[in-house]
């Protein structure tokens, strides 16, 4: 049964303080009378301390301080019945009640606890954040478009939006309301230069934006990003409290609501969070150039947010590729650093148990070598990859790709060529599985086209089924250096839902088609009915199996492979014996 629908996760825990006292504390005198507010930055460190799998006890006892019988029953809980971290039976502390009711843990034991785990680094957490998570597809009534209409409701005086692609006519409705009644809207959108350039400007989406209310405009550069940011602290750094985000892999647009596998986060109650998206918001807003459509001005915002005005939180946060980027006047320059590429490279180095990867696409080079590195070095990590039907290449292809990229590297005489070169879009998912890695494709066609397929767009990846990043990278050197994207991380104990969350979606998706064996019963049609399906329902399938799939219609359909089944894809979703 495939795992759809909206996770409404609340990562901060009960609204209510307790004095927690009921169990004895033999760690000291036990004097203190504190009490820690459940779902605070205190007890959300407390709780990472305590749920790390590698904190043991005598780490406990001789860094916090704690006494011996505590350490051993905190971990003896966590561990579970197998006394081993990071297995199935876990019993991870869900909340500070549950660790006060250990043996021998009462107040002075969990001020140790906190104390150290400052030392540690562990305060600080997602400072209260609030996120659901809708997952793609949806019937239209409960899909993200839905909330997002929503989101623009409540606002009450501005809306940034960052968008890549946009067609729905309830959000323009909304936005409409939302100006009529005096909130100022900024559209960062990707078609405004093409908009810009149409024959007439006046009939294009971006002019229907404007009409709206939205004074559009647009960067020299992709504009990747599905973000909008509701009262958020353009002038006023402390609307950063109660500012919402929405982000994701989902563009605003029918398919991606009803027909693609995505998903969107809408954030509230982060602080941290919402002065970085509208610090990235404002650096791509000010550095843009106008939609040639009404004469809006161009208002920047005035809260000048720094590094130190915005508070750590060690278990959120947010990577941008506009650190790749350097800029003059409204031109964007890339210089070739690899900002998301780096923190997803480090989170694979150091899994321990797992990594589960959906993407649309996996071209980027330092993920892909990161990950065979990592199944090499430790051949017992789970390491999965779920990739769309247009990810899937023949041997002879990748060979192909392979030549073409060591002519271009031998062609290049600078390091900006050579990353020209690296940047093509290499297709690693062959690569990737011959070094052993489980990959499977979301296969719903012999031929990908646009106009037909249900793709899998998500860009994400759960590592030690823990930690979470998610955004609207794509997993790919272009998107590196040639857009401007986001990758968010979330891990930690508040998180867990969350990560949960992804992790269900990932199952599902893997054994997409499996069960109801829905390869077989295409292959027999293949064989044996008078008309060869080549757009079918989607299965989740390997290499061999999209292989072995292909062959056999190429030899039931011989004309599957001509120029008119190549140029006119969408008119040849059959193909008669």
């Amino acid at each position: 049964m495939r795992l759809r629908g909206l996770f409404p996760l609340v990562l901060c825990g009960l609204a209510s303080t307790f004095a927690l006292a009921c169990a004895a504390d033999t760690s000291d005198e036990a004097t203190t009378e504190s009490a820690y507010t459940e779902g605070s930055d205190e007890a959300r460190a407390i709780l990472a301390l305590v749920n790390t799998p590698t904190v043991d006890a005598a780490e406990l006892v001789g860094e916090a301080r704690v006494s011996q019988a505590a350490a051993d029953n905190i971990v003896a809980h966590r561990d579970g019945p197998d006394a081993l971290p990071g297995t199935d039976d876990d019993d991870l502390f869900d909340d500070l009640r549950e660790l006060d009711a250990v043996r021998e843990v009462g107040p002075a034991t969990l001020k140790r606890l906190y104390e150290y785990a400052k030392r540690k680094g562990l305060a600080g957490g997602t400072g209260g954040a609030e996120v659901e998570v809708v997952f793609s597809p949806q019937p239209a009534s409960a899909s993200h478009l839905v909330k997002v209409a929503a989101e623009i409701d409540r606002a009450q005086s501005s809306i940034d939006i960052a968008m890549y692609s946009y067609s729905d006519a309830n959000i323009t409705a909304r936005l409409t309301a939302a100006a009529q009644r005096g909130v100022a809207i900024r559209f960062l959108y990707e078609s405004g230069g093409k908009d810009s350039r149409a024959a007439n400007p006046q009939t294009t989406t971006s002019m229907r934006l404007e009409n709206a209310g939205a004074d559009v405009r647009y960067v020299n550069k992709v504009m990747h990003h599905k973000l909008m940011i509701v009262d958020g602290p353009r002038d006023d750094l402390s609307k950063a409290r109660t500012a919402r985000i929405v982000t994701g892999s989902a563009n605003w647009s029918n398919s991606a609501a009803t027909r693609y596998d995505e998903n969107t986060m809408f954030i509230g109650s982060s602080e941290a969070l919402a002065l970085q998206f509208q610090r990235e918001f404002d650096l791509l807003w000010t550095h843009s150039r106008d939609f040639v459509g009404k004469p809006f001005e161009h208002v920047l915002s005035t809260a000048n947010i720094a590094d130190r005005g915005i508070p750590e939180s060690p278990n959120a946060g947010v990577f941008f590729t506009s650190s790749n980027f350097s800029v003059n006047g409204t031109t964007f320059t890339t210089t070739g650093s690899n900002t998301v590429a780096n923190a997803l490279v480090t989170a694979i180095a150091n899994a321990t148990r797992s990594i589960h990867v959906a993407s649309g696409h996996l071209r980027s080079r330092p993920v892909a070598e990161a990950l065979i590195a990592k199944k090499q070095a430790a051949p017992d990590v789970d390491v999965r990859v779920y990739l769309d039907n247009q990810e899937f290449i023949s041997k002879s292809t990748h060979t192909t790709q392979v030549s073409k990229l060591n002519d271009c590297l031998a062609a290049a005489t600078t390091e900006a060529r050579r990353r020209d070169c690296t940047d093509k879009g290499f297709l690693f998912g062959y690569q990737v599985g011959e070094a052993g890695i489980e990959v499977r494709y979301k296969t719903y066609a012999y031929r990908w086209d646009h106009s037909y397929a249900p793709q899998m767009h998500h860009k994400y990846l759960v590592v030690d089924g823990t930690t979470l990043f998610s955004g609207s990278y794509n997993l790919s050197d272009n998107a590196e250096h040639g857009t401007f994207e986001n990758m968010l991380m979330f891990r930690g104990p508040e998180s867990a839902a969350l990560v949960a969350a992804f992790e269900a979606n990932f199952e599902s998706m893997w054994g997409t088609g499996r069960e109801e064996d829905k390869l077989s019963a295409l292959l027999d049609r293949v064989e044996n009915a008078d008309v060869i399906p080549l757009v079918f329902d989607s299965m989740a399938l390997t290499w061999s199996e999209v292989s072995d799939l292909k062959q056999r219609i190429r030899t039931n359909c011989s004309a599957v492979d001509s120029a008119e089944y190549r140029r006119h894809a969408a008119s040849h979703q059959t193909c008669p014996r």
